[in-house]
């Protein structure tokens, strides 16, 4: 990896011009250079790490302090590689991401035709999605499309089942025992079908 930077140099040059558009500038007390920065994201990205453990590694490791290229003796706080790291716009990435690519077809490494994406299954704050909560949300929304009409002076004649549908879909969440639950299915069917008619 260290190899195919040193081979496309180009890069800093993009680099450099996201950190001088974030207000970075080259007087005053001597930063991290941009080659340090675009190494020390890399190395951010590849490991999966979060600033506070890059800094950790950059301090602890003498491999990842020779591949960052740091100046002797400089072990860069989780605050500083925050503010240089940050600016590195999606876009740059995105540019290194083609050179890398086209340098991996010219080689015969790689042709780009398939993507490999982490599925991780991570938590969100949105419920469960059950049978019973989605014909609830159905009924719900379907009511919602009939008062839009009204107010457009629809004349279809409709009744409102929202109570009716959230009453069914609360007595499947709470009952326990599959067959209990059976009627309040058929129940709550039922009136989505009518809701949708």
């Amino acid at each position: 990896m260290s190899q195919w930077l040193d081979e496309h140099r180009d890069l800093l040059g993009l680099v450099t011009r996201d950190l001088r558009r974030h207000g970075l500038r080259e007087t005053g007390r001597q930063g991290l250079p941009a080659e340090a920065v675009l190494r020390c994201a890399l190395l951010k990205q590849h490991r999966q790490l979060s600033y506070q453990e890059l800094a950790f590694h950059l301090e602890d490791s003498a491999s990842f302090r020779a591949f960052a290229r740091l100046p002797w003796g400089w072990s860069p706080k989780k605050s500083v590689l925050h503010k240089t790291i940050s600016p590195i716009r999606a876009q740059t990435f995105e540019e290194i991401n083609r050179v890398l690519l086209a340098s991996a077809k010219r080689e015969k490494l790689e042709n780009g035709k398939v993507v490999r994406v982490d599925s991780t299954v991570t938590a969100a704050l949105i419920h469960e999605p059950s049978d019973s909560s989605l014909l609830w949300d159905a009924v719900r929304v379907m009511v919602r499309l009939l008062q839009q009409g009204d107010a457009l002076g629809s004349i279809i004649p409709w009744h409102d089942h929202r109570r009716a549908a959230k009453k069914r879909a609360r007595a499947i969440e709470y009952t326990r025992g599959r067959p209990k639950r059976v009627k309040h299915y058929r129940a709550l069917l039922k009136i989505t079908r009518t809701t949708l008619s």
